[in-house]
């Protein structure tokens, strides 16, 4: 499979670029403007996109079978980011897909998209557009996943001895996850047919019992 990565150059787009190679896939990267890439993915296929621009998107995901959406507003003084990229953004994507006939599109967002009473929302309602975002995905009709990670951490010791928990939306409230097993959670997600037309919010520790996403999408009801 050839993904598309857009948001590829930060903490958790880096990290779903870096497990989709791992896992024997091929990459494109999509960049926007003034983006770096780190260095285990200098080699890689690379383009630059701007969200306001269809026609850039659309021949970025020119020959590619899916996308994988991790871009994300940035801290800012500017409040009108999170409209902008989880909102707006993300329905420009999902039409450029629908335009370029991919199918299979996955976005990353976070636990507790839609709700107006959090203190994530002091930025910019972030959560309140994180769930349009979703939305316009739900209603295109591809074969959409939304994966919704609790609070992201750096970690990459000891993983494989924490197991995931996943469960339906608005389930889960303030665990967390580390970056690199929302990651990993990415492309098991485009390697699991079950997962389609799913919200599936995710997080981890070590007293949670492995199990993976094929399993506990059979066991429980999402």
């Amino acid at each position: 499979m050839k993904i598309a990565i857009s948001g590829a150059s930060g903490k958790t787009g880096s990290r779903i670029a870096e497990e989709a190679i791992a896992s024997g896939n091929r990459v494109r990267l999509l960049l926007r403007k003034g983006s770096f890439l780190p260095n285990t993915l200098s080699g890689q296929e690379k383009t630059v996109i701007s969200l306001n621009d269809s026609i850039s998107i659309e021949k970025s995901l020119d020959g590619c079978d899916a996308l994988i959406i991790a871009t994300g507003a940035r801290p800012s003084i500017d409040l009108t980011g999170p409209a902008r990229v989880d909102a707006f953004g993300v329905k420009q994507q999902v039409l450029s897909c629908q335009r370029s006939g991919i199918k299979r599109i996955l976005l990353v967002s976070s636990l507790c998209a839609g709700r107006w009473i959090h203190p994530l929302n002091l930025f910019g309602l972030i959560l309140v557009w994180k769930r349009i975002g979703e939305k316009a995905l739900e209603e295109s009709g591809l074969d959409w996943t939304v994966i919704r990670p609790g609070g992201l951490n750096e970690e990459e010791e000891e993983l494989e001895t924490q197991g995931i928990r996943y469960t339906a939306a608005d389930f889960q409230q303030d665990a967390y996850i580390p970056r690199r097993l929302l990651a990993k959670c990415c492309i098991e997600a485009l390697q699991t047919p079950e997962s389609k037309n799913k919200i599936i919010e995710v997080t981890s520790s070590k007293e949670q019992p492995s199990i993976t996403m094929k399993q506990a999408l059979k066991d429980i009801a999402i």
